[in-house]
């Protein structure tokens, strides 16, 4: 059964791009994305302005990779879109994005995140059946999801899956 939340009305779940191997000595956290990380998160981002996706607030985890993700997003979208970055969003499980999503007024969120928490928290949201038809290869880097609620269904659809 998917997972039903009362505000907002459109998610965005967006994992950050391609991400460099971590050098010697650096942290998880701080890795940087990778030349080709940069350019697909430019080309997703641009590609889901064009159709006119555009949140009202895009939440971020702090982890290096995950800014750089949304800074693309935020250029694309134009940046009078709020862009918050939430440490809450960094090596956590699926009911923290949750909770963070329960909590937001804006009808439109977008949360920039990492899997495996970012594929199960779609999971949770459209049942484990819609998850393996959308992305039977899980949820690749740069992949964004726009998911709304269907009020008479009471349950999260999946509207379109972006990938550059």
């Amino acid at each position: 059964m998917a997972a039903t939340l009362p505000s907002p009305s459109r998610i965005y779940l967006l994992r950050h791009a391609e991400a460099v191997w971590p050098q010697p000595g650096q942290g998880d956290f701080d890795r940087d994305l990778s030349e080709k990380g940069y350019g697909d998160a430019e080309i997703v981002a641009d590609h889901a302005a064009d159709k006119g996706y555009r949140p009202d607030i895009i939440l971020s985890s702090t982890a290096r990779r995950c800014r750089e993700t949304a800074d693309a997003v935020h250029r694309a979208m134009g940046l009078s879109v709020d862009l918050r970055y939430v440490d809450e969003l960094y090596n956590t499980t699926p009911d923290v994005y949750l909770e963070i999503l329960r909590t937001q007024t804006a009808t439109a969120v977008m949360l920039v995140g990492h899997n495996p928490t970012i594929e199960q928290t779609l999971e949770t949201l459209i049942g484990h059946d819609a998850l393996l038809r959308t992305l039977p290869n899980g949820f690749p880097a740069g992949g964004l999801t726009v998911l709304d609620f269907d009020a008479a269904a009471a349950a999260w659809k999946l509207r379109e899956f972006l990938v550059a």
